[in-house]
């Protein structure tokens, strides 16, 4: 088995499209206009407007109204990232912080509210977590 997407179902389809590839620094596929996707090496970023939950069932899921999950992005530098989203971003939830498991995190939300982990390994024991085998 393999994680390949997420998906977040969401109000303003273009704005959230917009947010994620200015902070992926990725392109969206665009499959209609109710349904995007921006590929990362590692997983798919699918966001799908609210329109699309009636595919499934109607009131399956509700745009933002995400109390659980952290969607996590793994970069290069924290910090630089930090000051790259200065003014993109409305909501910083914890600056840039070493964790007591190694990692540097920044946690900020996107325009809906869902919560973003940005962040790197810099202990030794975090970097080989994820490094490749």
């Amino acid at each position: 088995m393999n994680l390949c997407s997420v998906r977040l179902i969401v109000r303003d389809i273009r704005k959230l499209v917009a947010f994620y590839e200015a902070v992926t620094a990725l392109p969206a596929r665009w499959l209609n206009d109710d349904f995007a996707e921006i590929p990362t090496p590692a997983c798919t970023l699918a966001l799908g407007s609210e329109r699309t939950v009636r595919l499934f069932a109607e009131g399956a899921a509700q745009p933002a109204a995400n109390h659980t999950a952290i969607l996590e992005f793994l970069v290069d530098d924290v910090d630089a990232v930090f000051a790259k989203l200065d003014g993109l971003v409305t909501e910083v939830v914890q600056p840039p912080t070493t964790m007591p498991w190694g990692n540097r995190s920044l946690l900020v939300r996107d325009p809906e509210g869902n919560l973003i982990n940005l962040f790197a390994p810099v202990t030794e024991a975090a970097k080989q977590r994820f490094r490749q085998p």
